[in-house]
């Protein structure tokens, strides 16, 4: 297939993901059946998402643009460990093997095994050529190349096991938020969103707040109190009352909104149903602060920008274009460099 034939093929995908689909629904259902994070509203957002951004021909065309890509390559084979936090969540680094002309072993997430098989199936009825790019497996081999996303614990198996491939290995990482007690009420709405979508078990979900010190938090466990229906979840509902119980058996100072809670901790990541946060002083240092501990962080948000990062508005985290590489590793240059 050539760069153009491959480009039009995922247009097919996207428009098609943007209609109407009987047995995409049916799909769905089994897939939240399978995992109860993965609610149909999830999933679809996530799919309403992946076409959108990744599946639209402008931004395809814009995005391939800035890099030379041949129309028949030498192909390569590129495993892939999927994630299973969020659905679909290794759809990019998919659409980044396919547009680069390489074949994708892949090696399903037992929390996401139905959404990523129909979608394949769906491309291969719009081109029957690229049935040949993808492949399914239980277990990795014969490959040139990998890709696995996990935890930490995890990363230290891929680099062990495909360290001597050329490799991208991705682990845990968080968003988080520098405020200055100015933002706007839509700003700590959309504050909310980067939190709470997904259940914030996502890489850019906002799990750690930086806030000036005398902060007032009224005004945001308002905002974010919005956000309360997520506690009617069984699976949030029971990761909030658990943490409610350990904080409080060991007296640490918090407080919650009846959907989440906050407690000032150092670290990035927090657990379900919890916030972390900080207080600075200086922006300056502050910054400098985060540089030592980059490898935590996906990605920044703030409404004034923060020295020394590219810092993303509020409620934009779950909306990462074709260009915003996970760990800031240019998976496009990675793959047209085997």
């Amino acid at each position: 297939m050539t760069l153009q034939q491959r480009i039009d093929a995922l247009v097919k995908l996207g428009d098609h993901l943007l209609g109407q689909d009987d047995y995409l629904q049916a799909i769905m259902h089994r897939t939240q059946f399978n995992n109860q994070w993965f609610t149909i509203e999830n999933q679809e957002r996530a799919i309403n998402a992946i076409a959108r951004s990744f599946l639209n021909r402008e931004k395809l065309e814009n995005w391939t643009s800035a890099y030379n890509i041949k129309d028949t390559p030498e192909m390569k084979t590129v495993g892939m460990v999927m994630a299973g936090n969020l659905p679909l969540v290794g759809f990019h680094d998919i659409v980044c093997t396919f547009i680069a002309g390489h074949k994708s072993q892949i090696k399903l997430s037992d929390k996401d095994k139905f959404l990523l098989p129909y979608l394949l199936k769906l491309l291969s009825e719009f081109n029957p050529a690229t049935e040949s790019y993808f492949k399914i497996v239980e277990t990795l081999k014969d490959f040139d190349a990998v890709i696995a996303t996990g935890s930490n614990n995890s990363a230290r198996y891929f680099e062990s096991y495909f360290g001597k491939y050329p490799n991208i290995i991705r682990k845990n990482r968080n968003a988080v938020a520098v405020l200055d007690g100015t933002e706007t009420d839509d700003e700590l709405h959309g504050l909310g969103k980067d939190v709470f979508r997904y259940f914030g078990l996502g890489c850019r979900n906002v799990s750690k707040l930086y806030l000036p010190e005398g902060y007032d938090f009224q005004r945001l466990m308002e905002k974010l109190h919005e956000f309360k229906d997520l506690a009617l979840h069984d699976k949030y509902k029971n990761n909030f009352d658990y943490n409610m119980a350990f904080i409080m058996l060991n007296k640490s100072p918090f407080t919650n909104n009846g959907c989440v809670i906050l407690t000032e901790d150092q670290a990035i990541a927090s657990r379900i149903a919890m916030l972390h946060y900080e207080y600075y002083q200086d922006k300056n240092k502050l910054a400098e602060a985060l540089k030592d501990r980059a490898e935590e962080i996906q990605c920044v948000v703030s409404r004034e920008g923060l020295p020394g990062w590219s810092c993303i508005a509020f409620g934009k985290t779950q909306e990462p274009g074709l260009s915003d590489y996970p760990d800031g590793v240019d998976v496009m240059a990675f793959l047209l460099g085997l």
